[in-house]
């Protein structure tokens, strides 16, 4: 028998695979696809303080081996997630973490102390590529003192298990990481998407409605295996590793680089059991070498 299973701080997943904010809904509209209780997470798409109605379409293009996306955090706000969402998720046996999001220091710590409240979500990720308004519109995971200010706020009024998602979109991501470690953060996860733009050469426009967008898929693996080997250097705490996961070779290059679970994006949308596949996969690789805990994949690259 292998065993799959990985903590995250003190949070145990009953194996390293998960979903990623924003590709596979809030989980329950996977349902006839899959059984849910197999994964070992799911993150639900972003929750904000107020309702959103996100970025005007175009909004999604389609780019070699990836996709652009601008949704913009659509969502109906943190009191509808508490009142109406989070009731759907408890039939199901496995962890749920809501994605939280905003544009003020302020607009985290609401959405973190009302779900803090709630007995089945386990943790939340923060997504920390979200412009900070109050400085100009500059993402608040693009700098080493902004990253610690929003975790170190949200740390004080949540008391479970917090991961930080840091974007890609950085000189040294690696520093980013160490800040919101020292700010008090469980977990990391990276990479979110790339910054990207495409263009239709016949209108002479951008395909999307915002010029650019965040660009996920396999064209992005390479860069953020390189960031999670890097960061994996650079803290001690649990790194969650994305970018790119189409199957279960990926997932464990991401463990090998110092990943201690990995998420699924993109690949949802091309065939939306890949997930599962991906668990079946990792197990039998695990066979295959005669290795009986996935745990001791994780970082042990031979470099």
């Amino acid at each position: 028998m292998t065993d799959l299973s990985v903590k995250i701080n003190k949070l145990k997943l009953k194996n390293p695979v998960m979903t990623a904010s924003g590709t596979f809904g809030y989980g329950y509209e996977f349902e006839d696809f899959l059984d849910l209780s197999r994964l070992g997470g799911i993150v639900v798409k972003a929750t904000t303080s107020k309702h959103r109605e996100g970025n005007k379409y175009p909004r999604m293009a389609e780019t070699a081996l990836g996709m652009l996306n601008a949704v913009g955090l659509q969502n109906k706000g943190v009191d509808y997630f508490v009142k109406e969402t989070c009731p759907k998720l408890t039939k199901y046996d496995t962890h749920f973490f809501a994605n939280v999001s905003d544009s003020t220091i302020e607009g985290y710590v609401e959405v973190a102390e009302k779900i803090n409240e709630l007995d089945y979500i386990p943790g939340i990720e923060l997504n920390i590529s979200c412009p900070n308004v109050k400085e100009g519109g500059m993402a608040f995971g693009t700098s080493c003192p902004s990253a610690f200010a929003v975790t170190e706020a949200v740390r004080k009024v949540y008391k479970k298990t917090l991961i930080v998602k840091l974007s890609p979109n950085v000189t040294n991501i690696a520093e980013i990481a160490k800040a919101v470690e020292d700010a008090g953060a469980d977990s990391v996860s990276l990479i979110n998407t790339l910054l990207g733009m495409a263009i239709d050469a016949e209108k002479r426009r951008p395909v999307l409605s915002t010029v650019t967008g965040g660009l996920s898929g396999p064209a992005v693996k390479p860069v953020a295996l390189r960031m999670v080997y890097q960061v994996s250097k650079a803290v001690k705490i649990p790194i969650i590793g994305m970018g790119g996961i189409s199957n279960a070779t990926d997932a464990i290059e991401f463990l090998l680089a110092g990943a201690t679970a990995i998420q699924v994006g993109t690949a949802n949308f091309i065939d939306p059991q890949v997930t599962i596949k991906i668990i079946e996969g990792i197990e039998d690789y695990l066979i295959r070498h005669r290795i009986k805990k996935v745990t001791d994949l994780i970082g042990a690259l031979e470099v």
